[in-house]
Protein backbone atom coordinates (compact mmCIF):
# COMPACT_ATOMS: atom_id res chain seq x y z
CA UNK A 1 0.00 0.00 0.00
CA UNK A 2 2.16 2.72 -1.10
CA UNK A 3 6.15 3.66 -0.25
CA UNK A 4 7.91 0.89 -2.59
CA UNK A 5 11.28 3.03 -3.15
CA UNK A 6 12.26 2.22 0.26
CA UNK A 7 15.27 0.68 1.94
CA UNK A 8 13.33 -1.30 4.52
CA UNK A 9 9.70 -1.93 4.26
CA UNK A 10 7.42 -3.69 6.62
CA UNK A 11 4.98 -6.29 4.97
CA UNK A 12 2.09 -8.55 6.19
CA UNK A 13 3.02 -12.18 6.83
CA UNK A 14 -0.64 -13.30 4.44
CA UNK A 15 0.79 -11.16 1.48
CA UNK A 16 4.90 -12.29 1.85
CA UNK A 17 6.13 -15.45 0.47
CA UNK A 18 9.64 -16.97 0.93
CA UNK A 19 12.20 -16.26 -2.02
CA UNK A 20 13.26 -19.97 -2.57
CA UNK A 21 17.15 -20.00 -3.34
CA UNK A 22 16.04 -21.14 -7.50
CA UNK A 23 14.37 -17.60 -7.56
CA UNK A 24 16.96 -14.39 -7.07
CA UNK A 25 16.38 -11.31 -5.54
CA UNK A 26 16.05 -9.75 -8.89
CA UNK A 27 13.56 -12.26 -10.39
CA UNK A 28 11.27 -11.99 -7.47
CA UNK A 29 11.39 -8.09 -7.37
CA UNK A 30 9.32 -7.87 -10.67
CA UNK A 31 6.78 -10.50 -9.22
CA UNK A 32 4.41 -8.38 -5.71
CA UNK A 33 2.65 -6.33 -8.73
CA UNK A 34 3.72 -6.64 -12.02
CA UNK A 35 3.34 -10.06 -12.04
CA UNK A 36 0.47 -10.36 -10.02
CA UNK A 37 -1.62 -8.03 -11.73
CA UNK A 38 -1.29 -10.40 -14.57
CA UNK A 39 -2.09 -13.28 -12.54
CA UNK A 40 -4.71 -12.06 -11.61
CA UNK A 41 -6.21 -11.09 -15.18
CA UNK A 42 -5.72 -14.20 -16.63
CA UNK A 43 -6.89 -16.12 -13.96
CA UNK A 44 -9.95 -14.48 -12.25
CA UNK A 45 -10.81 -12.04 -14.95
CA UNK A 46 -10.50 -13.85 -17.72
CA UNK A 47 -11.08 -17.44 -16.29
CA UNK A 48 -7.73 -18.75 -17.77
CA UNK A 49 -6.28 -21.99 -15.76
CA UNK A 50 -2.63 -22.24 -15.69
CA UNK A 51 -2.99 -26.33 -16.02
CA UNK A 52 -3.85 -25.87 -19.35
CA UNK A 53 -7.45 -27.24 -19.05
CA UNK A 54 -10.84 -25.59 -19.86
CA UNK A 55 -12.04 -24.19 -23.34
CA UNK A 56 -9.80 -22.58 -25.78
CA UNK A 57 -9.65 -18.86 -24.86
CA UNK A 58 -8.87 -16.13 -27.73
CA UNK A 59 -6.51 -13.56 -25.70
CA UNK A 60 -5.39 -9.83 -26.64
CA UNK A 61 -2.68 -8.74 -24.46
CA UNK A 62 -1.93 -5.13 -25.25
CA UNK A 63 1.87 -3.82 -24.15
CA UNK A 64 3.07 -6.88 -24.64
CA UNK A 65 6.54 -6.57 -23.78
CA UNK A 66 6.38 -4.08 -20.60
CA UNK A 67 6.03 -5.15 -16.95
CA UNK A 68 2.62 -6.09 -16.81
CA UNK A 69 2.20 -7.90 -20.67
CA UNK A 70 5.18 -9.89 -20.35
CA UNK A 71 4.11 -11.86 -17.26
CA UNK A 72 0.84 -11.78 -19.24
CA UNK A 73 1.90 -13.27 -22.79
CA UNK A 74 3.65 -15.96 -20.69
CA UNK A 75 1.09 -16.96 -18.17
CA UNK A 76 -1.35 -17.01 -20.57
CA UNK A 77 0.50 -19.49 -22.78
CA UNK A 78 0.44 -21.93 -19.80
CA UNK A 79 -3.22 -22.47 -20.43
CA UNK A 80 -5.21 -22.94 -23.06
CA UNK A 81 -5.17 -20.26 -24.82
CA UNK A 82 -4.35 -18.42 -28.66
CA UNK A 83 -2.44 -15.31 -27.71
CA UNK A 84 -2.23 -12.16 -29.72
CA UNK A 85 -0.21 -9.49 -28.87
CA UNK A 86 0.67 -5.73 -29.23
CA UNK A 87 3.95 -3.95 -28.68
CA UNK A 88 6.43 -2.06 -30.95
CA UNK A 89 8.70 -2.82 -33.98
CA UNK A 90 11.85 -3.91 -32.00
CA UNK A 91 9.94 -6.01 -29.53
CA UNK A 92 8.03 -8.03 -31.97
CA UNK A 93 10.61 -11.40 -31.85
CA UNK A 94 10.61 -10.82 -27.99
CA UNK A 95 7.52 -11.11 -27.53
CA UNK A 96 7.01 -13.96 -29.83
CA UNK A 97 9.89 -15.62 -28.08
CA UNK A 98 7.36 -15.04 -24.84
CA UNK A 99 5.09 -17.52 -26.80
CA UNK A 100 2.74 -14.91 -28.30
CA UNK A 101 0.74 -16.75 -31.21
CA UNK A 102 0.71 -13.88 -33.41
CA UNK A 103 2.33 -10.25 -32.78
CA UNK A 104 0.70 -6.60 -33.89
CA UNK A 105 3.27 -3.34 -33.97
CA UNK A 106 1.10 -1.45 -32.46
CA UNK A 107 2.19 2.12 -34.93
CA UNK A 108 0.97 -0.30 -37.92
CA UNK A 109 -2.82 0.34 -39.44
CA UNK A 110 -3.44 -3.02 -38.55
CA UNK A 111 -1.61 -2.79 -34.79
CA UNK A 112 -3.46 0.41 -34.41
CA UNK A 113 -7.04 -1.31 -34.80
CA UNK A 114 -5.83 -4.06 -32.79
CA UNK A 115 -7.34 -6.90 -36.06
CA UNK A 116 -6.06 -10.52 -35.23
CA UNK A 117 -4.54 -11.55 -38.39
CA UNK A 118 -5.69 -14.73 -38.17
CA UNK A 119 -9.39 -12.83 -37.74
CA UNK A 120 -10.16 -14.19 -34.50
CA UNK A 121 -12.47 -12.18 -32.24
CA UNK A 122 -10.86 -12.22 -28.47
CA UNK A 123 -12.79 -13.65 -25.70
CA UNK A 124 -10.86 -11.12 -23.02
CA UNK A 125 -8.48 -8.49 -23.74
CA UNK A 126 -5.49 -7.48 -20.91
CA UNK A 127 -4.91 -3.95 -21.78
CA UNK A 128 -2.16 -2.58 -20.92
CA UNK A 129 -1.86 0.76 -22.72
CA UNK A 130 -2.98 3.98 -22.95
CA UNK A 131 -4.83 5.89 -25.10
CA UNK A 132 -6.90 3.39 -26.83
CA UNK A 133 -10.42 4.37 -27.02
CA UNK A 134 -13.35 1.29 -26.58
CA UNK A 135 -14.45 1.34 -30.30
CA UNK A 136 -11.47 0.19 -30.90
CA UNK A 137 -11.89 -2.55 -28.88
CA UNK A 138 -15.52 -3.15 -29.29
CA UNK A 139 -15.73 -4.96 -32.40
CA UNK A 140 -12.73 -7.13 -32.04
CA UNK A 141 -14.59 -8.83 -28.78
CA UNK A 142 -16.64 -12.04 -29.19
CA UNK A 143 -20.17 -11.99 -28.47
CA UNK A 144 -19.64 -11.88 -24.36
CA UNK A 145 -15.82 -10.24 -24.74
CA UNK A 146 -14.84 -8.75 -22.30
CA UNK A 147 -11.80 -5.84 -22.04
CA UNK A 148 -9.80 -5.63 -18.94
CA UNK A 149 -8.50 -2.44 -19.02
CA UNK A 150 -5.62 -0.85 -16.37
CA UNK A 151 -6.59 2.30 -17.13
CA UNK A 152 -10.59 2.01 -16.52
CA UNK A 153 -11.56 3.35 -13.48
CA UNK A 154 -15.37 1.75 -13.49
CA UNK A 155 -16.94 -0.69 -15.32
CA UNK A 156 -19.14 -0.30 -18.43
CA UNK A 157 -21.76 -2.84 -19.96
CA UNK A 158 -22.23 -2.39 -24.30
CA UNK A 159 -24.93 -5.49 -24.78
CA UNK A 160 -23.16 -8.43 -23.64
CA UNK A 161 -19.45 -6.79 -23.96
CA UNK A 162 -18.04 -5.13 -21.09
CA UNK A 163 -15.20 -2.84 -20.48
CA UNK A 164 -14.19 -3.74 -16.64
CA UNK A 165 -11.44 -1.96 -14.42
CA UNK A 166 -8.06 -3.98 -13.83
CA UNK A 167 -7.56 -3.37 -10.48
CA UNK A 168 -4.98 -5.71 -8.57
CA UNK A 169 -5.79 -7.29 -5.05
CA UNK A 170 -2.59 -8.68 -3.27
CA UNK A 171 -2.82 -11.84 -1.92
CA UNK A 172 -0.13 -14.44 -0.65
CA UNK A 173 -1.37 -17.16 -2.55
CA UNK A 174 -1.16 -16.17 -6.14
CA UNK A 175 2.05 -14.53 -5.24
CA UNK A 176 3.30 -17.99 -4.16
CA UNK A 177 2.03 -19.70 -7.44
CA UNK A 178 4.32 -16.81 -9.45
CA UNK A 179 7.48 -17.64 -7.27
CA UNK A 180 6.59 -21.06 -7.56
CA UNK A 181 6.22 -21.23 -11.44
CA UNK A 182 9.33 -19.19 -11.77
CA UNK A 183 11.30 -21.20 -9.48
CA UNK A 184 10.01 -24.35 -12.09
CA UNK A 185 11.27 -22.65 -15.16
CA UNK A 186 7.97 -21.83 -16.23
CA UNK A 187 7.75 -18.17 -15.62
CA UNK A 188 10.69 -15.73 -16.04
CA UNK A 189 11.21 -12.17 -15.10
CA UNK A 190 13.58 -9.97 -17.95
CA UNK A 191 15.02 -7.11 -16.46
CA UNK A 192 15.24 -4.09 -18.71
CA UNK A 193 18.01 -2.46 -16.44
CA UNK A 194 18.81 -2.49 -12.87
CA UNK A 195 19.40 0.74 -10.71
CA UNK A 196 20.35 1.49 -7.22
CA UNK A 197 18.78 3.09 -4.36
CA UNK A 198 21.03 6.25 -4.93
CA UNK A 199 19.77 6.69 -8.52
CA UNK A 200 16.06 5.37 -7.98
CA UNK A 201 15.16 8.64 -9.88
CA UNK A 202 16.54 7.27 -13.10
CA UNK A 203 14.78 3.75 -13.02
CA UNK A 204 11.31 6.58 -12.14
CA UNK A 205 12.01 8.60 -15.05
CA UNK A 206 12.84 5.59 -17.31
CA UNK A 207 9.16 3.57 -16.47
CA UNK A 208 7.44 6.58 -17.01
CA UNK A 209 9.08 6.69 -20.27
CA UNK A 210 6.67 3.63 -21.58
CA UNK A 211 9.36 2.20 -22.99
CA UNK A 212 11.00 -0.84 -21.26
CA UNK A 213 11.38 -4.47 -22.43
CA UNK A 214 10.21 -6.61 -19.28
CA UNK A 215 11.08 -4.88 -15.68
CA UNK A 216 13.18 -2.04 -14.71
CA UNK A 217 14.70 -3.34 -11.12
CA UNK A 218 16.04 -0.99 -8.08
CA UNK A 219 18.61 -2.21 -5.84
CA UNK A 220 19.85 -1.57 -2.56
Amino acid sequence: SGGGLAEFAVAKKSLSVARPPEVSAVEAAGLPIAGLTAYEALTQCAGVKLDGSGIQKNILITAASGGVGHYAVQLAKLGNTYVTATCGARNIEFVKDLGADEVLDYKTPEGAALKSPSGKKYDAVIHCAPGIPWSTFEPNLSENGKCHDYFAVKKLTFSKKQLMPLIMTPKGENLKCLVNLVKEGKLKTVIDSKHPLSKAEDAWAKGIDGHATGKIIVEP
